[in-house]
Protein backbone atom coordinates (compact mmCIF):
# COMPACT_ATOMS: atom_id res chain seq x y z
CA UNK A 1 0.00 0.00 0.00
CA UNK A 2 0.93 3.43 -0.44
CA UNK A 3 2.12 5.82 1.78
CA UNK A 4 3.06 9.51 2.01
CA UNK A 5 5.57 10.61 4.75
CA UNK A 6 5.63 14.89 4.64
CA UNK A 7 8.57 15.87 6.15
CA UNK A 8 9.69 19.56 7.77
CA UNK A 9 12.23 20.84 9.33
CA UNK A 10 11.18 21.88 12.80
CA UNK A 11 11.95 24.15 15.34
CA UNK A 12 12.17 24.92 19.13
CA UNK A 13 9.56 28.26 18.60
CA UNK A 14 6.21 26.53 19.25
CA UNK A 15 3.91 28.08 17.10
CA UNK A 16 6.58 27.81 14.24
CA UNK A 17 5.87 23.66 15.06
CA UNK A 18 2.23 24.27 15.32
CA UNK A 19 2.14 26.23 12.05
CA UNK A 20 4.46 23.61 9.89
CA UNK A 21 2.13 20.57 11.56
CA UNK A 22 -1.33 22.87 10.19
CA UNK A 23 0.59 23.41 6.49
CA UNK A 24 1.94 19.69 6.11
CA UNK A 25 -1.87 18.53 7.59
CA UNK A 26 -3.56 20.44 5.31
CA UNK A 27 -1.67 19.62 2.32
CA UNK A 28 -2.85 16.11 2.81
CA UNK A 29 -6.15 17.15 1.84
CA UNK A 30 -4.92 17.22 -1.77
CA UNK A 31 -3.68 13.77 -1.71
CA UNK A 32 -5.55 10.75 -2.13
CA UNK A 33 -4.23 8.15 -0.32
CA UNK A 34 -4.97 6.14 2.50
CA UNK A 35 -1.79 6.50 4.85
CA UNK A 36 -0.36 10.01 4.90
CA UNK A 37 2.02 11.01 7.53
CA UNK A 38 3.98 14.27 9.16
CA UNK A 39 7.46 13.96 10.55
CA UNK A 40 9.98 16.83 11.19
CA UNK A 41 13.65 16.42 10.67
CA UNK A 42 14.45 17.91 14.18
CA UNK A 43 13.89 19.64 17.27
CA UNK A 44 10.77 18.06 16.94
CA UNK A 45 7.86 15.34 17.24
CA UNK A 46 7.14 12.95 15.50
CA UNK A 47 10.75 12.38 14.01
CA UNK A 48 11.28 11.05 10.47
CA UNK A 49 11.29 7.36 12.28
CA UNK A 50 8.48 8.06 14.19
CA UNK A 51 6.51 9.11 10.87
CA UNK A 52 8.27 6.46 9.00
CA UNK A 53 7.42 3.42 11.28
CA UNK A 54 3.64 5.09 11.67
CA UNK A 55 3.46 4.18 8.21
CA UNK A 56 4.87 0.89 7.91
CA UNK A 57 2.15 0.62 10.90
CA UNK A 58 -0.46 1.11 8.83
CA UNK A 59 -0.05 -1.16 6.20
CA UNK A 60 2.67 0.38 3.93
CA UNK A 61 4.53 -0.81 1.59
CA UNK A 62 5.96 1.93 -0.61
CA UNK A 63 6.58 5.15 1.25
CA UNK A 64 6.78 8.26 -1.15
CA UNK A 65 8.82 11.20 0.96
CA UNK A 66 8.56 14.66 0.36
CA UNK A 67 10.81 17.53 1.98
CA UNK A 68 8.50 20.47 2.95
CA UNK A 69 11.86 22.68 2.73
CA UNK A 70 12.35 25.71 0.71
CA UNK A 71 15.52 25.50 -1.03
CA UNK A 72 17.81 22.48 -1.94
CA UNK A 73 20.80 22.67 1.00
CA UNK A 74 22.23 19.88 3.12
CA UNK A 75 19.20 18.74 4.61
CA UNK A 76 17.46 17.75 1.58
CA UNK A 77 20.86 16.50 0.08
CA UNK A 78 22.32 14.49 3.01
CA UNK A 79 20.48 14.72 6.33
CA UNK A 80 17.38 13.04 5.17
CA UNK A 81 18.45 10.64 2.67
CA UNK A 82 21.08 9.41 5.53
CA UNK A 83 18.16 9.06 7.41
CA UNK A 84 15.89 7.39 5.17
CA UNK A 85 19.17 4.87 4.37
CA UNK A 86 19.26 3.74 7.56
CA UNK A 87 15.56 3.24 7.94
CA UNK A 88 15.62 0.98 4.62
CA UNK A 89 17.90 -1.25 6.66
CA UNK A 90 15.95 -1.81 9.00
CA UNK A 91 12.69 -2.25 6.47
CA UNK A 92 14.17 -3.48 3.68
CA UNK A 93 10.91 -4.93 1.75
CA UNK A 94 9.53 -1.18 2.06
CA UNK A 95 10.15 0.82 -1.17
CA UNK A 96 11.09 4.50 -0.70
CA UNK A 97 11.10 7.23 -3.20
CA UNK A 98 12.19 11.07 -2.38
CA UNK A 99 11.17 13.79 -3.64
CA UNK A 100 12.46 17.22 -3.93
CA UNK A 101 12.05 20.67 -1.95
CA UNK A 102 10.38 23.51 -3.81
CA UNK A 103 13.23 24.79 -4.99
CA UNK A 104 13.23 27.39 -7.62
CA UNK A 105 9.44 27.93 -8.40
CA UNK A 106 7.38 30.78 -10.55
CA UNK A 107 3.95 30.16 -7.74
CA UNK A 108 6.61 31.26 -5.24
CA UNK A 109 6.90 34.89 -6.25
CA UNK A 110 2.97 35.59 -6.15
CA UNK A 111 3.59 35.11 -2.84
CA UNK A 112 6.47 37.40 -2.26
CA UNK A 113 5.07 40.42 -3.94
CA UNK A 114 2.05 39.83 -1.43
CA UNK A 115 3.96 39.64 1.46
CA UNK A 116 4.92 42.97 0.00
CA UNK A 117 2.10 44.69 -0.74
CA UNK A 118 0.50 43.19 2.65
CA UNK A 119 2.62 45.82 4.20
CA UNK A 120 2.52 49.00 2.26
CA UNK A 121 2.22 50.16 -1.88
CA UNK A 122 5.51 50.71 -3.21
CA UNK A 123 7.07 53.79 -4.30
CA UNK A 124 8.80 54.04 -7.44
CA UNK A 125 11.87 53.67 -6.38
CA UNK A 126 11.21 50.81 -4.14
CA UNK A 127 13.71 48.15 -3.87
CA UNK A 128 13.51 44.34 -1.80
CA UNK A 129 16.15 42.83 0.23
CA UNK A 130 15.54 39.02 0.12
CA UNK A 131 16.52 37.42 2.77
CA UNK A 132 17.42 33.34 2.86
CA UNK A 133 17.87 31.11 6.10
CA UNK A 134 21.64 30.41 4.48
CA UNK A 135 23.60 27.49 4.05
CA UNK A 136 27.24 26.60 2.86
CA UNK A 137 25.89 24.81 -0.09
CA UNK A 138 26.35 26.84 -3.00
CA UNK A 139 23.07 26.10 -4.63
CA UNK A 140 20.99 27.96 -2.17
CA UNK A 141 22.82 30.93 -3.21
CA UNK A 142 22.26 30.60 -6.70
CA UNK A 143 18.64 29.91 -6.19
CA UNK A 144 17.79 32.27 -3.95
CA UNK A 145 19.13 34.92 -6.84
CA UNK A 146 17.64 33.05 -9.39
CA UNK A 147 14.13 33.63 -7.42
CA UNK A 148 15.13 37.14 -6.67
CA UNK A 149 15.56 37.77 -10.65
CA UNK A 150 12.58 36.48 -11.17
CA UNK A 151 10.76 38.69 -8.75
CA UNK A 152 12.40 41.55 -9.94
CA UNK A 153 11.44 40.17 -13.69
CA UNK A 154 7.68 40.23 -12.86
CA UNK A 155 7.25 43.34 -10.88
CA UNK A 156 8.43 47.11 -11.10
CA UNK A 157 10.60 46.88 -8.20
CA UNK A 158 14.23 48.96 -9.28
CA UNK A 159 16.64 46.11 -7.44
CA UNK A 160 16.11 43.16 -5.49
CA UNK A 161 19.38 42.03 -3.33
CA UNK A 162 19.59 38.66 -1.42
CA UNK A 163 21.66 38.09 1.66
CA UNK A 164 21.50 35.56 4.17
CA UNK A 165 20.62 34.68 8.28
CA UNK A 166 24.01 32.19 8.29
CA UNK A 167 26.40 30.23 6.54
CA UNK A 168 27.20 32.68 3.47
CA UNK A 169 27.59 36.08 2.07
CA UNK A 170 26.41 38.96 2.50
CA UNK A 171 24.99 38.42 5.71
CA UNK A 172 21.98 40.07 6.58
CA UNK A 173 23.70 42.62 8.47
CA UNK A 174 25.43 43.22 5.00
CA UNK A 175 22.45 43.37 3.16
CA UNK A 176 20.78 46.10 5.62
CA UNK A 177 24.22 47.82 5.36
CA UNK A 178 24.19 48.34 1.47
CA UNK A 179 20.00 48.61 0.94
CA UNK A 180 21.15 51.71 3.19
CA UNK A 181 23.93 53.11 0.88
CA UNK A 182 21.59 52.13 -2.22
CA UNK A 183 19.65 55.56 -1.70
CA UNK A 184 16.28 53.45 -2.39
CA UNK A 185 13.58 55.46 -0.14
CA UNK A 186 11.77 51.86 0.51
CA UNK A 187 13.43 48.70 1.23
CA UNK A 188 11.24 46.06 1.67
CA UNK A 189 12.81 42.96 3.66
CA UNK A 190 10.99 39.90 2.58
CA UNK A 191 12.35 36.78 4.75
CA UNK A 192 12.30 34.01 2.88
CA UNK A 193 11.67 31.47 5.23
CA UNK A 194 8.63 29.06 5.56
CA UNK A 195 7.00 29.56 9.28
CA UNK A 196 8.07 31.84 12.06
CA UNK A 197 10.92 31.39 14.62
CA UNK A 198 13.41 32.26 16.24
CA UNK A 199 15.15 33.66 13.03
CA UNK A 200 12.27 35.70 12.40
CA UNK A 201 12.28 37.64 15.85
CA UNK A 202 16.19 38.10 15.27
CA UNK A 203 15.40 39.52 12.05
CA UNK A 204 12.33 42.28 13.77
CA UNK A 205 15.02 43.53 16.45
CA UNK A 206 17.64 44.17 13.83
CA UNK A 207 15.36 45.89 11.97
CA UNK A 208 14.16 47.72 15.15
CA UNK A 209 17.76 49.13 15.66
CA UNK A 210 18.07 50.57 12.28
CA UNK A 211 17.94 54.54 12.78
CA UNK A 212 17.73 55.42 9.02
CA UNK A 213 16.84 59.49 8.07
CA UNK A 214 15.77 59.25 4.89
CA UNK A 215 14.46 55.72 3.78
CA UNK A 216 11.99 52.96 5.46
CA UNK A 217 12.85 49.71 6.17
CA UNK A 218 9.89 47.85 6.41
CA UNK A 219 9.82 44.02 7.27
CA UNK A 220 7.42 42.02 5.79
CA UNK A 221 5.76 38.87 6.99
CA UNK A 222 7.44 35.16 6.04
CA UNK A 223 6.29 33.11 3.37
CA UNK A 224 3.25 31.08 5.68
CA UNK A 225 0.38 29.44 4.05
CA UNK A 226 -0.54 30.50 1.00
CA UNK A 227 -2.36 28.36 -1.50
CA UNK A 228 0.38 28.81 -4.20
CA UNK A 229 2.58 27.00 -1.51
CA UNK A 230 0.36 24.41 -1.25
CA UNK A 231 -0.07 24.13 -4.69
CA UNK A 232 3.86 23.72 -5.14
CA UNK A 233 3.75 20.41 -2.17
CA UNK A 234 0.98 19.20 -4.32
CA UNK A 235 3.03 18.79 -7.47
CA UNK A 236 5.99 17.63 -5.56
CA UNK A 237 3.93 15.15 -3.85
CA UNK A 238 2.78 13.47 -7.41
CA UNK A 239 6.71 13.57 -8.89
CA UNK A 240 8.21 11.56 -5.93
CA UNK A 241 4.60 9.28 -6.67
CA UNK A 242 5.05 9.08 -10.29
CA UNK A 243 8.21 8.15 -12.65
CA UNK A 244 10.00 11.64 -11.77
CA UNK A 245 10.18 10.70 -7.93
CA UNK A 246 13.71 10.27 -7.21
CA UNK A 247 14.90 7.03 -5.55
CA UNK A 248 16.83 7.23 -2.63
CA UNK A 249 19.54 5.82 -4.50
CA UNK A 250 19.69 8.63 -6.68
CA UNK A 251 23.40 10.45 -6.70
CA UNK A 252 21.52 13.61 -6.37
CA UNK A 253 20.57 12.87 -3.16
CA UNK A 254 23.11 10.47 -1.67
Amino acid sequence: MQAILYIGHGSRIEEARNQAARFMEQSMEHESAQIQEISFLELAHPTIEEGFQRCIERGATRIAVVPVLLLTAGHAKTDIPLELERLQKRWRGVHITYGRPFGVHSGIIDVLNERIHEQRQPVDDAMVLLVGRGSSDPDVKRDLREIADLLQDRFPFKRVDTSFLAATEPSFEEGLKLAGQSGHRQVFVVPYLLFTGILMKSMEKTIRNLTPVDQEFILCKYLGYHPNLQKVVYERTLETLGVEGRALTDPCYV
